[in-house]
């Protein structure tokens, strides 16, 4: 692939070898970003680069990498770092471990937290960081309804996208006054490979909560141009997320308080009765 020229943005994308994120790469691509794109596997990786390329007609080059290993995900968060060119990331590598927690493969769910937690979180940071020092960027952390959701979805997981949204709303407040925009994408159930990965037959998914992988980022690219800090492809009324919003911040004035709630306050023990 040809090296990235330096006249036009270079958009980087984590686990860009298929689903959300190869398509963000198609559509980023199209919107005239040179790309850098990374995977685990090279091979597909390729292919979708080669295509994109030469629909495009814009550079691309290849990361091969596996950000659970820590050499792999110290070289990316060092270019994020290093490339000024680099003025956008989609970070989306990603992996499901699904079922209950009780009983759970604790070595999955080990894997699942390293990649979706651990490596999102430095990626993350890195990007939004090397952005504030040079005063503009853009960074696009992809996370899941199922972080405002626990009950519905395997609870490590959902877990580790609550992280990444309270992450991304965290930088956004920090890196905002910088140049910085941080965008947290909470796509619902999805037509992508990460159910068949994570044993679930697509075919056993209700078809009216599935969006095609086109239409979710088409509608996140959408929001990221409308300005939304946090965009739900599938919500109607963004009203609703709007009241979620303002009901949690209006918790904060009673969240940490120097004494306890009256309703926990333990009635002083009766005196011993005198003999």
């Amino acid at each position: 692939m040809n090296t990235p020229a330096p006249t036009r943005p270079i958009a980087l994308v984590t686990g860009a070898s298929s689903g959300i994120g190869a398509c963000y790469a198609d559509r980023l691509a199209r919107r005239g970003h040179d790309l850098i794109l990374l995977a685990r596997d090279e091979t597909r990786l390729r292919q979708q680069a080669e295509r994109i390329g030469a629909d495009s007609g814009v550079a691309i080059e290849l990361l091969r990498a596996d950000l659970t290993e820590r050499r792999d995900l110290e070289r990316l968060t060092a270019r994020i770092r290093d490339d000024a060119a680099i003025d956008l990331v989609v970070n989306n590598a990603g992996i499901a471990t699904p079922g209950p927690l009780l009983g759970a493969d604790l070595a999955r769910v080990d894997a699942m937290l390293a990649l979706n937690v651990v490596a999102a979180t430095h990626v993350a940071i890195a990007s939004a960081s090397a952005f504030a020092a040079r005063g503009h960027g853009t960074l696009i952390n992809i996370g899941s309804v199922v972080a405002l959701l626990p009950e519905r979805f395997n609870g490590a997981y959902s877990g580790g996208k609550a992280h990444l949204l309270n992450l991304s709303q965290a930088l956004e407040q920090e890196a905002a006054p910088h140049g910085v925009r941080v965008q947290a994408v909470l796509p619902g159930a999805t037509r992508t490979e990460i159910w068949q990965r994570a044993g679930v037959a697509i075919a056993s998914l209700p078809a009216q909560m599935l969006m095609d992988v086109g239409d979710l980022v088409d509608a996140a690219l959408a929001g990221l141009d409308q300005g939304e800090r946090v965009t739900i492809p599938s919500l109607p009324d963004p009203a609703q997320w709007e009241r979620y919003a303002q009901a949690r911040l209006a918790l904060a004035p009673d969240l940490s308080r120097d004494t306890p709630a009256a309703r926990y306050r333990v009635a002083p023990a009766a005196a011993e009765p005198q003999a």
